[in-house]
């Protein structure tokens, strides 16, 4: 095994990613395969599912029973990118808003995290990678309860760290910037906004799904070993500008 493998390979690891049907969830699903992981994904739409050419189980995260009948899963890696983008102007927020939002994009990484974690430390070593969002850190854009969530992700990135890092499960997170994703088509369809936000970055352009490559390859590898409870912004310097 060369110097690159041995700290970058997945060969004989499984991965379960959330979201892995599209966008960012779909590119590291790819990344993570292309290293040599076994990759299942997990998401709502079955045709799209399908259309990855994984493994994959069709599950609606907002419905608890569906986190359920993942538990039977044994993954060595654990990718939270599924996620919900209501966002609503503060006072127009709903109860159900907020519960659907909270549900998807913090509980079930949550519950995800309980079922794997400790199978994972019984093993004596794992991965749990959570997605954020610029909003892990400032308000933007209706932040509302997608903003409250995604700074979620970020505390309980740190907790499930403290919990099984010891044991050798490294637990991070990774917070995009503003991406081009099906989730974010209707913003990319206004010229001078995405624009605007291109110019917020110090790179100068708005992200793109191979930008998330690298960092989950890194975060999944041996060559993560002594990284854990951070949050990762691969944002072109958005968030610091």
């Amino acid at each position: 095994m060369s110097f690159l493998e041995s700290l970058f390979s997945l060969a004989g690891r499984t991965a379960l990613i959330t979201g892995g049907n599209s966008g960012i969830g779909q590119a590291i699903a790819v990344a993570l395969a292309s290293a040599g992981a076994n990759v299942t994904v997990v998401g709502r739409h079955e045709a799209r599912l399908a259309a990855t050419g994984f493994p994959y189980v069709a599950a609606d995260l907002a419905d608890r029973s569906a986190v359920d009948r993942l538990a039977g899963l044994s993954p060595d890696i654990l990718v939270n990118a599924a996620g919900v983008n209501h966002r609503p102007p503060m006072d127009a927020l709903s109860l159900a808003d907020w519960d659907l939002t909270i549900e998807v994009n913090l509980t079930a990484p949550f519950r995800l995290g309980q079922v794997f974690g400790p199978k994972m430390a019984a093993n004596g070593w794992g991965r749990i990678i959570n997605v954020g969002s610029q909003q892990t850190i400032r308000a933007f854009g209706n932040s509302g309860a997608y903003g409250v969530s995604k700074a979620g992700v970020a505390a309980l990135t740190r907790s499930q760290a403290e919990a099984w890092s010891a044991a050798g499960v490294c637990c991070n997170a990774i917070a995009p910037g503003f991406v081009h994703t099906p989730m974010t088509e209707p913003v990319f369809r206004d010229p001078e906004r995405t624009a605007a936000m291109a110019a917020r970055t110090m790179i100068g352009r708005n992200g793109e799904l191979g930008d998330f490559v690298g960092v989950a390859v890194f975060l999944a590898s041996p060559a993560s070993d002594f990284v854990t409870g951070q949050t990762i912004f691969v944002d072109g310097g958005f968030s610091v500008k």
